[in-house]
């Protein structure tokens, strides 16, 4: 752990890489995470945090996603695709964060998650979030994963964000997909 603060990326690389193999040592590797400048080390970091993918690895990639650096929010969204096991028991709390840009990432996630639940989180989110933005990305998404079950939910949809013609537009487009499926 002492090298992960070594001058010399190299060093830094191998000490992440090298933490992979030790359970209990998230924490640190998260915390370096925050500060790494090195894009080598910092995606070494990432690989040994999914590795790891305990609760610890899981949670600080989702404080990540709240920073203001975009590379590393979107290095912590790419990491979590990777962790569905992992990822799926907080997922309804991520699509419900106070924050609808935490919620258009938990979204994104969704995109590779591969996990039963990703239609049923996609339709709760066009059922009941009242950012459009947040509901944009959804329906993008249920119309490339949904099943007949999202039709309801997509014309629900339509009728609450009547207004929006982006909405119409994707929830159109959607439906198609899925008739045409």
């Amino acid at each position: 752990m002492k090298q992960l603060t070594d001058s010399n990326a190299e060093v830094r690389r191998w000490a992440a890489r090298d933490l992979a193999d030790c359970p209990g040592c998230s924490e640190a590797l998260v915390e370096h995470l925050k500060t790494e400048a090195d894009t080598s080390v910092r995606e070494v970091i990432l690989t040994s945090l999914v590795l790891l993918g305990d609760n610890t690895a899981v949670y600080g990639l989702v404080a990540c996603m709240r920073s203001e650096d975009a590379a590393l929010r979107n290095e912590a969204i790419e990491a979590m695709k990777q962790l569905p096991d992992a990822v799926s028991p907080i997922m309804r709390g991520l699509l419900a964060d106070e924050d609808s840009d935490m919620r258009i990432f938990a979204v994104n996630i969704l995109e590779s998650l591969k996990h039963p639940s990703v239609e049923q989180w996609l339709s709760d989110v066009i059922e009941h979030d009242d950012h459009v933005n947040v509901c944009a990305t959804a329906v993008d998404l249920l119309g490339e994963v949904g099943s007949r079950t999202a039709l309801e939910p997509l014309l629900r949809l339509k009728t609450r964000f009547d207004k929006e013609p982006y909405i119409q537009f994707a929830a159109d487009l959607a439906i198609k997909r899925i008739l045409e499926g």
